[in-house]
């Protein structure tokens, strides 16, 4: 039973499969000369939409110069036999990799093998579109002529020479230095490479330029974030000072705490700004690094006597600046976190000051409220008296006019009689309405 009806695959599953080989080797066979440029085209806030777009735009134009149909929008590789050149076009996340490959009819020595290269065909104002863009521009020359030492050393202008044999089938030579026409140059020396050998080798060597440069680019970035922190770190160490000054009583009052709580938030802000800006950078170029060392892995270096091989060359010059990139890495995380806990400690003792604010504002309210009652209750017990004297004296000149009227009985008397009951009264209804209005 066949499953290649596309109703029985996933959706994913054709072009997943296809991913494995979407970036072939050139096949070549020497004697070659090859041109690779490495196009950086991302700039600051541009989508991964708008740098494929530019760069298929470069492509484009170069293949309508040879009168050739370009790829879809959308393609990341390309490759096409234009005649006299062999195009190798690569898209990735950041660059894109043009890749000029021309085979020559007869063995070059390797001090002329850089006289004529396929740039050439190129035409010249494809090239100014480039300006501004190259981070890797490399020739190189795959040749089966023997070359000596002191050759190798002539032809690199005695620059310090690296090399290695690469599994007994080949032997490289670079100086990873930019000549005076503004490219690198490699030669690589076929010792009896099978099929496929040699396209493989020269991309691996290739990619290591290309990555190398690549996760150069933290570099500069770890650099300008040097003093940055330093300014940052200092005005924390300030801010921590203050904070112990206002712990042992020395400052204002609570003013103060929050005044430092806004510096200290203002530092963070500048601490996440500042990691924002640099962490993608870092970890591409962790990235970039980690290609690097794998694809030199993949070389199986053979030391040649009195020359060091592209591993030492990289621990030695590459990975120092990887190092700096990766210690002001941690050194912003370290920052971060501390100023993250300058911030909570502060924000809880200012929560504290506030807490015993409130508590003081509510104590003082508790003395109001029973002053208030206490001022109630005396108002209460006057408010007794004055009622019970009025209904007293109303009692009284009630008593007066029964009298006056032939009423047998004594108004003092009367009088007398009702003060303690009418006080009584007047009390018990006030204590009544009280508790009434309390419920």
């Amino acid at each position: 039973m066949s499953i290649s009806h596309a109703t029985f695959n996933h959706a994913l599953r054709i072009p997943l499969a296809a991913e494995v080989h979407s970036r072939p080797s050139l096949r070549l066979n020497g004697p070659e000369t090859l041109t690779h440029l490495a196009v950086y085209a991302r700039a600051e806030g541009d989508a991964d939409a708008h740098q494929l777009a530019s760069q298929n735009q470069l492509l484009a134009a170069l293949c309508r110069h040879f009168g050739v149909a370009p790829p879809h929008p959308e393609a990341r590789y390309f490759f096409h036999d234009f005649g006299n050149v062999r195009l190798q076009w690569e898209s990735h996340t950041e660059f894109s990799t043009y890749t000029f490959a021309e085979q020559r009819a007869h063995p070059v020595a390797a001090e002329h093998a850089f006289e004529q290269v396929p740039l050439r065909h190129v035409p010249e104002e494809w090239l100014l579109g480039l300006e501004g863009k190259v981070m890797a521009a490399t020739h190189v020359t795959l040749q089966q002529v023997s070359a000596s030492l002191t050759e190798m050393r002539h032809v690199f202008a005695g620059n310090l020479l690296v090399g290695c044999d690469s599994q007994n089938f080949a032997k490289v030579w670079t100086d990873f230095a930019i000549a005076p026409d503004g490219f690198g140059r490699v030669v690589i020396q076929d010792l009896g490479m099978q099929y496929q050998q040699a396209g493989r080798l020269v991309q691996r060597v290739l990619e290591i330029e290309t990555y190398r440069m690549m996760a150069l680019l933290g570099l500069p970035q770890a650099q300008q974030a040097a003093p940055v922190l330093n300014n940052i770190e200092a005005e924390l160490a300030r801010l921590s000072a203050g904070m112990s000054d206002a712990g042992d009583g020395a400052a204002d009052g609570p003013d103060d705490e929050r005044e430092l709580l806004h510096k200290i938030t203002v530092l963070a802000a500048r601490m996440e700004k500042l990691a924002l800006e640099n962490s993608y950078r870092f970890a591409a170029s962790k990235a970039y690094y980690r290609l690097v060392q794998a694809r030199i892995e993949e070389l199986r270096e053979t030391r040649i006597p009195g020359v060091p091989t592209i591993r030492e060359f990289m621990d030695r010059r590459l990975a120092p600046a990887m190092n700096t990139c990766e210690s002001t890495e941690r050194r912003q995380q370290a920052l971060a976190e501390r100023i993250g806990r300058s911030n909570d400690l502060l924000r809880t003792r200012v929560g504290i000051v506030q807490e015993r604010q409130n508590r003081r504002i509510l104590e003082s309210l508790n003395a109001r409220a029973a002053q208030q009652l206490r001022l109630q209750q005396a108002v209460e017990g006057l408010s007794v008296v004055a009622i019970s004297y009025y209904s007293i004296g109303l009692i009284a000149y009630a008593g007066k006019a029964m009298k006056a009227a032939g009423v047998p009985l004594n108004p003092d008397m009367v009088t007398g009689a009702a003060m303690p009951v009418m006080l009584a009264v007047v009390w018990l209804g006030l204590r009544r309405m009280h508790h009434h209005v309390s419920r």
